[in-house]
């Protein structure tokens, strides 16, 4: 009788093992996320498809190739506000992981439309130090400066965090660490200046006339911050 629960035991550790997904090395899909239609925009050396547009450096200049560091992009290295990679996205779901500093500010840029000004032609998703802080517009995962995230969910600075957006028309919704924070309607932004609640915003523009496609970018507000796994679904319709 012992024999038999040992084995009825074994077997169902052998089962349950072998249901569970493989797990890509970082900066690597597996064979299951090629065939859904993942795209790896960073392998963890190689910068050729990123660039700035710097008014000093002018633009679309290279980011240069110690941006890379230990398998992570470090957008501090990247030579510019923002580091962008060499293609336009406009409905996706982002996903990556990503490691602040102590204090650190930054943040993921997505469908910027011109690069030499990203504040006032893309969506900024914020990369902040704030665990541990009462969420608002300006913590880790806001939408920046519009929509506060519904519960702070970031780790302790030096911690790898995961975070997933997703752009789907006019929904931006955002997970961090596998908790939903943030699920936001363009539309709902109809005026220059204003959020959907009513306050004030920083936008030129009202958010819904913000282009639907433009470039991903990782910004560098002066602090070492690092991204890996960045890898990117694009969705048809």
């Amino acid at each position: 009788m012992r024999m038999t629960t040992r084995l009825s035991y074994a077997v169902l550790v052998a089962v349950s093992l072998a249901a569970v997904p493989a797990r890509a090395a970082d900066n690597q899909l597996t064979d299951q996320q090629k065939q859904e239609g993942w795209i790896l925009l960073f392998d963890g050396h190689d910068t050729s498809k990123w660039f700035v547009d710097d008014p000093k450096k002018g633009p679309r200049h290279p980011v240069p190739a110690d941006a890379a560091q230990d398998g992570s992009f470090n957008p501090r290295k990247g030579g510019g506000y923002v580091s962008y990679y060499d293609q336009k996205f406009g409905d996706f779901i982002l996903s990556c992981d990503f490691k602040v500093s102590k204090d650190c500010n930054s943040g993921i840029f997505i469908r910027t439309g011109k690069p030499k000004d990203p504040v006032q032609s893309g969506f900024e998703i914020q990369i902040f130090d704030s665990y541990g802080h009462k969420p608002d517009k300006h913590t880790c995962g806001a939408f920046y400066d519009s929509v506060a995230p519904t519960k702070e969910m970031s780790k302790p600075a030096g911690e790898w965090n995961h975070i997933e957006i997703t752009a789907d028309k006019n929904i931006i919704k955002v997970v961090l660490n596998g908790e939903q924070i943030i699920d936001v309607n363009l539309d709902e932004f109809t005026q220059p200046g204003k959020n959907a609640d009513g306050t004030k915003n920083k936008y030129k523009l009202a958010l819904k006339d913000f282009p639907r496609e433009g470039y991903i970018g990782f910004q560098d507000h002066g602090h070492e911050c690092w991204y890996k796994n960045v890898m990117i679904k694009p969705l048809s319709h």
